[in-house]
C-alpha cells in the first residue's frame, strides 16, 4: 500500500526532478516508511512506501525489470501474487524481493493488459515501457485504490490523490462546474469527473495507454464489469449456503498475509462481526475497533446508531483485543479543515466518522480488515431497489433516477445554481444516471431483473463512492485497509447468486399509492426491510444470530439532531453567513430555504447539510 504520481512530458521535453519530489512529498501520509524516484528524460515516476510486504529494502520502488524495459510504481496488494510468482517463474522469470508489486510488474512484462484478468486483489499501478516508450496505468477491478490523471497540453499527470499534481505548475486549479452538479444532484460522481477542473479518475476496472507524442486524451479501455443476472438451473440453496461459507472463509484467510498485524473494524453489524469471527481464528487476539456515538441530543431512528454494546458482544466471544470511541456533535466541526484536505472531493455519506474510526485503528496496526462490500453484493438495501419497481417496470431508469437525487431534485436545481445557471443549463443529469447502464441491457421484464440492474447500478456508484471515502481516509493515518467481500471467487459468486436467495419480498412487492394519507415513506421503508437472506444463513455459523437476525443499519452519526441541535451554531456560521465562499456557485436565499427547513424540522436535509459544509471547505483549502 503506497502513493504513486508520475509526469510524462508528452512532446518530449525533460522532466524537472524537484517538481516531481514535490508531487511524491504530497503523498507522504500514504508512504511514511520510503520515498523512490525514477527519471529517463521525459518520463518521472515518484513512489510513496508503507511496507506491508517484505519489509527489507528488496520491495523499494519504482521497480525495474532486469532487462530495463519496464518500471513499475505500485499501490495495493495483489492476494494470490504467490501462485502467480509460480506461474512467472515456471516461465523462467527470477524474482529479487518477495512482494506482490514485482509479481506484477513481470506480470505485464508477460502478458500485458491480459495480465489484469489474473490478478484479485487492490491495486492502482502506472508502467514505464522504454521499448513502446508508452505509460500504462490500471486500476482494480471495483476501484478499491484511487487512480487520477489529467492532460494539460504537452504534460500528463497522474497520482494516488489529487494533490500530488496541484504542484505541478502545468496545473491551474479551477472547479469543475459541471461536476458541482454531478455531486449536488447524487451525492457522488457517477462519472469520471471530480471538483477540480480538467482532473479525471481512472474508472474502476478500467486501463490507459498514454504514448508518446498523443495530440489528445486517451480513452480508458475497459477490462472488467459487473454482471448481475439469474442462473437458468439454480441449485439446492444449502448448496449455496455452504458454497458462500467456504468462498466467504477463503476470501477473509487470502486477506491476511502480511508482514505486520492486521486489525478488523467491528462495527457491530453482521458484514465485519462475520469478518472478525474468520480472522479471529487465524489471529488469536486480534485487535478490533469500534466507534460509537454520544446519543443524549439524539431522536426518532437515530436513537438506534451506537452500536457499541454489539461489538462488544462480538469481541468478548471472539477474544479480540478491543478499543472504542465515542463521537459527540463537536467532533465533526474539529475535523473539517483535515477531513476536506484528506478527502479531496466529497463522496456519499457523512464521512467524518470513518475519519476518527481510522485515527483510532492506526494507532495499533498498519492493515485493518473492512466490511464493505457485503451489502452491495448480496442485496442490503432492500427499500432502495424495491423503490425502482414499486410502479411498473416500463419506467424502471426514470423511478430509479426519482429516488437517487439525493441532494437537490431537478425541479430545484435551476434555483439553486443560479449564480452559474448559463454555464450548466445543458447539464442533463437523468442523462449521467442513464449512462451508468450503458454497458447493460435494460430488459427490465421482472421483479428479478429491475434488482439485478440495481444491484449492478449501486456497485458502480454508491459502492465505488465508499471505497474512495475508505481508502482517503485510512491513508491519511498511514493505514492499508482491506475488503474480504471484493475477493473475485466471491464476487462471481455472489453476481449469480439467485435474487430470491437475497430478497424476500419479490412476490408481493410493496407498491406506493400516492393517494394514501399519511407519512408513506416510513410505512414503505418498515415493509421493505429484508435483505441478505443467504449471507445471513450462512454467517450464522459465525455469529450469534441477534447479530444475523438484525435489522439493517448504517454506519452514520446522528446527524439530523445534531444539525439541528448542538451543531446548529456551526452549521449557520459556516453555510449561512453571506460570506460563505459557496454563494459564489449557489443560490443564497434557496441555500437558506432548504437548510431552514431542516432546522425547523419541515424535512431532514442531514445529507445536503453535510454536502454544504464540505463543498464550503473544499473551496477554502483548494481555491
Amino acid at each position: 500500500m503506497c502513493g504513486i504520481t508520475g509526469i510524462f512530458n508528452l512532446n518530449g521535453a525533460p522532466v524537472s526532478a524537484v517538481t516531481l519530489r514535490k508531487m511524491t512529498d504530497a503523498l507522504a501520509h500514504r508512504g511514511p516508511d520510503g520515498e523512490g524516484f525514477y527519471t529517463d528524460s521525459f518520463i518521472g515516476l515518484g513512489h510513496r512506501r508503507l511496507a506491508i510486504i517484505d519489509l527489507s529494502p528488496a520491495g523499494h520502488q519504482p521497480m525495474i525489470t532486469r532487462d530495463g524495459q519496464f518500471v513499475i510504481v505500485y499501490n495495493g496488494e495483489v492476494y494470490n501474487f504467490q501462485e502467480l510468482r509460480l506461474e512467472l517463474e515456471a516461465l523462467g522469470y527470477q524474482f529479487h524481493s518477495r512482494t506482490d508489486s514485482e509479481v506484477v510488474l513481470y506480470a505485464y512484462a508477460e502478458w500485458r493488459e491480459k495480465a489484469l484478468e489474473k490478478f484479485n486483489g487492490m491495486y492502482a499501478f502506472a508502467i514505464w515501457d522504454r521499448q513502446r516508450q508508452e505509460l500504462f496505468l490500471a486500476r482494480d477491478r471495483y476501484g478499491i485504490k484511487p487512480l487520477y490523471y489529467t492532460f494539460q497540453g504537452n504534460t500528463f499527470l497522474f497520482g494516488s490523490e489529487i494533490k500530488a499534481m496541484l504542484v505541478h505548475p502545468a496545473y491551474q486549479i479551477g472547479l469543475d462546474k459541471e461536476g458541482l452538479v454531478e455531486y449536488y444532484t447524487f451525492q457522488n460522481f457517477f462519472t469520471d469527473r471530480t471538483l477540480f477542473e480538467g482532473i479525471r479518475l481512472l474508472p474502476a476496472g478500467c486501463y490507459l495507454r498514454v504514448p508518446l507524442g498523443v495530440s489528445s486524451a486517451s480513452q480508458p479501455q475497459l477490462y472488467w464489469d459487473y454482471d448481475f443476472r439469474e442462473v437458468e438451473n439454480p441449485r439446492d440453496e444449502r448448496e449455496y449456503i455452504e458454497e458462500l461459507d467456504r468462498l466467504f472463509q477463503q476470501a477473509v484467510n487470502r486477506q491476511l498475509i502480511s508482514d505486520v498485524d492486521v486489525g478488523s473494524y467491528l462495527s457491530g453489524g453482521m458484514d465485519s462481526g462475520s469478518i472478525t469471527a474468520v480472522a479471529a481464528r487465524q489471529l488469536p487476539y486480534i485487535k478490533t475497533f469500534t466507534c460509537g456515538f454520544d446519543l443524549h441530543s439524539a431522536s426518532g431512528i437515530e436513537l438506534g446508531f451506537d452500536e457499541r454494546d454489539q461489538a462488544e458482544l462480538m469481541s468478548y466471544l471472539f477474544k479480540t483485543e478491543h478499543y472504542e470511541m465515542v463521537l459527540k456533535a463537536g467532533d465533526m466541526e474539529r475535523v473539517m479543515p483535515h477531513l476536506a484536505w484528506h478527502i479531496e472531493e466529497p463522496r456519499v455519506g457523512q464521512s467524518y466518522p470513518n475519519f476518527y474510526t481510522a485515527q483510532l485503528a492506526s494507532k495499533f496496526v498498519k492493515v485493518v480488515l473492512s466490511g464493505a462490500g457485503g451489502d452491495e453484493l448480496f442485496g442490503g438495501y432492500p427499500w432502495r431497489y424495491y423503490r425502482a419497481v414499486t410502479n411498473g417496470f416500463d419506467s424502471y431508469v426514470d423511478q430509479y433516477y426519482a429516488y437517487w437525487q439525493r441532494l437537490i431534485p431537478n425541479e430545484t436545481i435551476k434555483r439553486v445554481f443560479q449564480p452559474i445557471w448559463p454555464e450548466i443549463r445543458h447539464v442533463l443529469t437523468q442523462d449521467i444516471f442513464r449512462d451508468v447502464f450503458a454497458d447493460q441491457s435494460l430488459k427490465v421484464a421482472t421483479p428479478e431483473d429491475c434488482i439485478s440492474r440495481s444491484l449492478y447500478f449501486e456497485a458502480k456508484t454508491f459502492l465505488h463512492g465508499l471505497l474512495i471515502v475508505e481508502d482517503k481516509l485510512s491513508m491519511a493515518h498511514s493505514m492499508e485497509t482491506r475488503v474480504p467481500f471484493l475477493d473475485n471467487d466471491l464476487v462471481d459468486f455472489a453476481m449469480l447468486l439467485p435474487v430470491r436467495m437475497k430478497l424476500a419480498h419479490l412476490g408481493d412487492i410493496v407498491r406506493l399509492n400516492e393517494n394514501e394519507p399519511g407519512r408513506k415513506p416510513e410505512k414503505y421503508y418498515r415493509q421493505t426491510r429484508d435483505g441478505k437472506l443467504l449471507l445471513r444463513k450462512a454467517m450464522a455459523q459465525h455469529i450469534p444470530a441477534e447479530i444475523t437476525n438484525a435489522v439493517k443499519q448504517g454506519f452514520s452519526a446522528p446527524d439530523a439532531s445534531w444539525f439541528k441541535g448542538e451543531s446548529i451554531d456551526y452549521v449557520r456560521r459556516e453555510i449561512l453567513d453571506g460570506r460563505a465562499r459557496l454563494y459564489d456557485y449557489l443560490d443564497r436565499e434557496m441555500v437558506s430555504t432548504l437548510v431552514e427547513d431542516h432546522i425547523a424540522g419541515r424535512q431532514n436535509r442531514r445529507l445536503l447539510i453535510w454536502s454544504l459544509l464540505s463543498f464550503e471547505w473544499w473551496l477554502r483549502k483548494f481555491l
